[in-house]
């Protein structure tokens, strides 16, 4: 199993902490779910702590598996400057081995999407089936693909967001491209980044794995899952036609 590319500005903890930061309004979805379904909680993937620092902030009790060190530094000083306390673990979320169980496991913001193919997408289910609680549920926030986004013409950029630079030396602008291969149903992602005091740009790819309805639906069921609950929002709406995401809660199947 090939070891996900991590030395890239977009695993920067620093730099991935500032850029996504201000993404706040799924927070409230998984403190619900969380008061819904009960800690303790394991969050795949966890990043520097966005959705983890808040949960645990509520008392909820917290895991974080992250394979980067350098998300899980800049996560241990946000969590501590917060007063939030969380248990870091470096692990692979498609090979992980904790030992306990967890009556709520969430995958949040896209993460799923850079499991590139089927072999990587089921390592992780076989190990979130080991890690959930028998009366547990494990939660998949996924992007719904779009057309027009992905039809893109890939010598085009566009503005994707701007971050204050972690130097304190002013604002880092990021542009995107993308260029869809509908054979594997991978887009590739190239970010341009302009980081202040730079000359040239920055420009790194980004490679997701895009997954539609059904068939994410079906990968979940035929790995051992039953689908509890389809929402189409982080506002609980029921999904829809024209849901712009995929909330999965699922439990272990019969």
């Amino acid at each position: 199993m090939e070891p996900p590319d991590i030395d890239h500005t977009y695993y920067n903890g620093r730099h991935y902490h500032n850029r996504y930061q201000v993404i706040k309004e799924d927070i409230p979805f998984w403190i619900r779910r969380v008061k819904e379904f009960g800690d303790p909680v394991l969050e795949l993937a966890v990043g520097t702590g966005r959705v983890t620092i808040p949960l645990a902030k509520e008392g909820f009790q917290v895991t974080g598996i992250d394979v980067s060190d350098s998300m899980m530094t800049e996560g241990r000083r946000r969590a501590s400057e917060a007063g939030a306390e969380v248990e870091w673990v470096k692990a692979d979320v498609r090979d992980f081995q904790l030992g306990r169980k967890f009556n709520t496991i969430i995958f949040p913001l896209n993460t799923v999407c850079h499991f590139l193919d089927l072999r990587d997408l089921e390592a992780c289910l076989s190990c979130v089936k080991e890690h959930l609680a028998r009366n547990g549920r494990f939660i998949i926030d996924a992007i719904v693909p779009s057309a027009e986004r992905l039809a893109r013409d890939p010598d085009e950029r566009f503005f994707n967001s701007e971050y204050p630079d972690p130097d304190g030396e002013g604002v880092v602008k990021v542009y995107e491209s993308n260029r869809y291969d509908p054979a594997s149903q991978v887009n590739h992602v190239k970010f341009h980044y302009q980081v202040p005091g730079r000359s040239e740009e920055i420009v790194e790819e980004l490679n997701m794995r895009m997954y539609f309805p059904e068939e994410l639906d079906a990968l979940l069921k035929y790995n051992g899952f039953g689908i509890d609950a389809k929402y189409g929002d982080y506002d609980d709406a029921s999904f829809g036609p024209t849901s712009p995401k995929q909330m999965i809660v699922c439990g272990p199947g019969e």
